[in-house]
């Protein structure tokens, strides 16, 4: 019998960050779970939601999309999006799954059908099946209903966002995503948009208490940029700080990235509002959460700073080995 390889992973989170990083870890690990987000009410996956009034695809798609083992033009198709006509910015790959969803009994039995015809390297599993919406509250008072509206509204009040919470609060988590946490021996939570596509699945009745509770390595991926209409300014103890006070009760690692950002993509950033994260080693030190440094960014001439998927992937499993587990990847 082959041995698997690779800790059982758990990555939690949303948003291209979270299938950014799948696509490293899918060919180092054998047992990998990726835990979504399901409160996007935004573009094609806004669009269904409202058409249709089934949960938001997008998230999923792109996780699965990340972890399929197909054909490049069945891949190209997943990513395909309509330029003309009513189905213009709306993706193949969400109209398969709100198909499968219409012949299926749930949400989740819907995802499961799709990683079948994709033939998916691990499972991708919905946080809930609830039908919830993000409410963003900020310093000043103020807040606003729906993940696509924070943005804009965040400009306007020119803020911080003190924490926002699901509408209805703590819905039911998928029975498999607390158990798929329980048996972690890896979990991950990010990259990824910090209070609409990680902090999300904390707000899910029980996940923020399985991963507090579970024994695994938990890991925080630091975004590498800040994020325009988000976190400007936070630092990556803001960000540690923020998953602490929406129910992160302990977490072993944040993981950062020390690799230099082109001098053009600083520029392009700067436009945005968006500057690297500093790292706040004291004050990381003062939550308990230890700081480890390493190059994760995308080769020079990428057009985004984000995080290399095979880096990323190499130094979580590098960090796994080196606290003492003894599995063999």
């Amino acid at each position: 019998m082959t041995k698997a390889r690779g800790p059982q992973v758990v990555a939690i989170g949303g948003g291209h960050g979270l299938s950014n990083m799948l696509r490293g870890l899918k060919s180092r690990v054998d047992d990998l779970t990726a835990i979504v987000t399901v409160a996007d009410d935004g573009g094609g996956s806004g669009m269904l939601r409202q058409d249709l009034g089934m949960l938001p695809p997008g998230d999923i798609r792109n996780c699965m999309q990340s972890l399929a083992n197909v054909e490049p033009v069945m891949s190209q198709l997943l990513g395909y999006r309509f330029t003309e006509g009513s189905l213009a910015g709306q993706s193949f790959g969400n109209l398969l799954l709100a198909a499968l969803n219409g012949i299926s009994d749930s949400f989740d039995q819907a995802v499961a059908r799709m990683s079948q015809v994709l033939a998916i390297s691990g499972r991708v599993l919905p946080v809930t099946n609830a039908n919830v919406n993000l409410e963003a509250v900020f310093e000043n008072g103020a807040r606003v209903v729906g993940e696509s509206k924070i943005f804009q509204f965040k400009k306007e009040q020119d803020c911080r966002l003190a924490h926002v919470r699901l509408l209805p609060e703590h819905p039911p988590a998928l029975p498999e995503t607390l158990e798929a946490i329980a048996r972690a021996e890896l979990i991950l939570l990010g990259p990824g948009s910090l209070y609409t596509s990680v902090i999300p699945n904390l707000l899910v009745d029980g996940v923020a208490e399985a991963i507090s509770a579970s024994d695994a390595l938990k890991i925080y991926v630091c975004n590498i940029m800040t994020q325009d209409g988000e976190t400007e300014d936070m630092t990556a103890a803001d960000h540690v700080e923020a998953l602490m006070e929406h129910g992160l009760t302990n977490l072993d690692i944040c993981l950062c990235n020390n690799a230099a950002v082109s001098d053009e993509l600083l520029e392009r950033y700067r436009e945005e509002d968006a500057r690297p994260i500093v790292i706040d080693y004291d004050r990381l030190a003062r939550l308990g959460v230890e700081v480890v440094e390493r190059a994760l960014t995308t080769p020079i001439g990428a057009q985004y700073a984000r995080h290399d998927p095979e880096q990323l992937a190499q130094a979580v499993l590098e960090l796994y080995q080196e606290r003492g587990h003894t599995r063999i990847f």
